[in-house]
Formats: C-alpha cells, sequence, structure tokens
C-alpha cells in the first residue's frame, strides 16, 4: 500500500470516527430532552389534576388551563408582545452597554494600575450594594420610561463586566509578557495581542452573569414604576392575584432569560472555538 492510500485511509477512518461522534452527541441530546419534556408534562398534568381534583387551590397557585387561557388572551390583544419588547430592549440595551464599556474599563485599568489600586475599592463596594436600591434614585432622575430602566441594567452590568475584566489580566502568563518584550513589542501591543485575547473568557464569563444581573434590575425598575413590561405586567397582575397573569408573565421572562443565555454562549463559541474543541476532546 503506498503512502497516499495510507493517508486517505487515515482520513476516512478520522472522519467516520468523529461522524460517530456527533451521532452520539445528538441521540444523547434527543434522549436528554425527551427525558426534560416528560418531566414537565408530568408536573403540568399533576397540577392541573390536583386543581381539577380541589387538591390544589387555583386561586394561590392558579392552573395550567388558566394559564393557557391567558396567554392566549394576552398575545390576541398584543400586551403580552408589547411588554416582552419593552422589557427585552431595556434589558438587552443595558446589558450590552453596561458589559462592553465594562469590560474595556477593566482592560483599561491594566495601563494605570497605580489607578487600578485607588479605585479598586470603591468598584468592590459599588458591586456589593444591590443595585436594586439605586432604583428609586434612577427613576427620579431619569423619570419612569424606558431610559431609567436601561440606566438599571447599565450600572447593574458595568462594575461586574470591569472587574471580571480587571481580575483577568491578573491572571495573565507573566512569560508570555516577558516574551513579547524580549521581541520589542512595546506597551500596546503586549495589550492587543496578550491582554486582550488571555482575557475574553474571563469577559464571557461576566457576559453570563450580567445577563441574570440585567434582567433582575430591569424588572426591579418597572415593578418600582413603569408604563409597560413583565415587571409591570407581572406587578398589577399581582397586586389583582390574578396568578395565571403572573405565570405567563414568568414564564415569558424565563424564555427571555434562556434565549439570551444562548446568544451569549453562541458568542462564546464564536470567540473562544479553541474551548470547544477541548471539551470534545
Amino acid at each position: 500500500m503506498n503512502k497516499s492510500a495510507v493517508v486517505a485511509d487515515k482520513t476516512a477512518s478520522g472522519r467516520s470516527r468523529q461522524g460517530s461522534q456527533r451521532r452520539k452527541r445528538w441521540l444523547s441530546l434527543l434522549r436528554d430532552n425527551g427525558w426534560r419534556a416528560l418531566l414537565i408534562a408530568s408536573i403540568v398534568a399533576l397540577w392541573q389534576f390536583g386543581v381539577n381534583t380541589g387538591v390544589v387551590n387555583a386561586f394561590l397557585m392558579g392552573s395550567p388551563a388558566g394559564i393557557w387561557q391567558e396567554f392566549l388572551r394576552l398575545v390576541g390583544n398584543g400586551e403580552l408582545f408589547q411588554n416582552t419588547y419593552v422589557t427585552v430592549y431595556a434589558t438587552v440595551t443595558g446589558f450590552v452597554l453596561g458589559s462592553l464599556l465594562g469590560s474595556f474599563s477593566g482592560l483599561l485599568l491594566w495601563h494605570t494600575p497605580t489607578l487600578a489600586r485607588i479605585l479598586d475599592p470603591f468598584f468592590i463596594a459599588l458591586n456589593s450594594l444591590p443595585k436594586i436600591a439605586l432604583a428609586p434614585i434612577i427613576i427620579i432622575w431619569f423619570g419612569s420610561g424606558l431610559f431609567s430602566k436601561i440606566a438599571l441594567a447599565f450600572i447593574a452590568t458595568y462594575v461586574v463586566a470591569l472587574l471580571s475584566a480587571w481580575q483577568g489580566t491578573h491572571q495573565i502568563d507573566d512569560s508570555q509578557v516577558n516574551l513579547m518584550r524580549s521581541l520589542g513589542a512595546n506597551r500596546n501591543q503586549i495589550f492587543r495581542k496578550v491582554v486582550v485575547p488571555s482575557t475574553l473568557p474571563w469577559i464571557i464569563a461576566a457576559f453570563r452573569l450580567n445577563i441574570g444581573f440585567a434582567l433582575i434590575a430591569n424588572i426591579g425598575g418597572e415593578f418600582i414604576s413603569s408604563d409597560y413590561g413583565l415587571g409591570k405586567m407581572i406587578f398589577v397582575a399581582g397586586n389583582l392575584f390574578n396568578l395565571n397573569v403572573v405565570w405567563v408573565g414568568v414564564f415569558t421572562l424565563l424564555l427571555v432569560a434562556i434565549v439570551l443565555y444562548l446568544v451569549v454562549v453562541q458568542l462564546q463559541r464564536w470567540l473562544l472555538p479553541w474551548e470547544r474543541q477541548n471539551t470534545h476532546r
């Protein structure tokens, strides 16, 4: 057997092995999702059965049938879409601005270590502060409209992204920096070629956390004062003891959080392809 035939045989074997691994992953994913769907269906069925038999109080717990009816009503009159759009827009805008500017600020602190040491206690104190405590101040300053909710989501995500990026710069291997210096690289070149790529995992990790923080800050602001939004819808329905509408809002928020999280995961796969390759080994 000649050399080209051996190479072709190894290539075919590698492709076959990759195809087998891919099929196994898909089968595992289908099996896991099937069990999850069965678990959810069982919970819903037991819930409705408890309501029908009187074991579960529908006034205090709601019911799957009532939730479905309210969902259809809110979709039909457009109220659910309008409130979801307002919440998603404010959350995503504040999340993107806060995460990007916070990460950029944290990376820039690498250039000014003295300033970073001076400001570090203030950043830690601000990060420890529950951001929802600032909601009344932000709403008084900027009103009950959309901008105040964006500001709350921005504040909730900015400090987290900044501290994560700044902490990431501390984990850089000094040998890489020394090697770049020995090759004649200046500080800006080291920043672009070593600091930024090395801190990307920390930045993406902050993005994952900030999805939840942005939603919490935005919903908290909508609870306090808002014209539209899922938080407003849930707050009003709760005051009216309409648990079915509350559940519609909660499940919609859960879906929004999952979608946003998956977007961040996809961003991670795009920016950090080597992590996916290591996972599949």
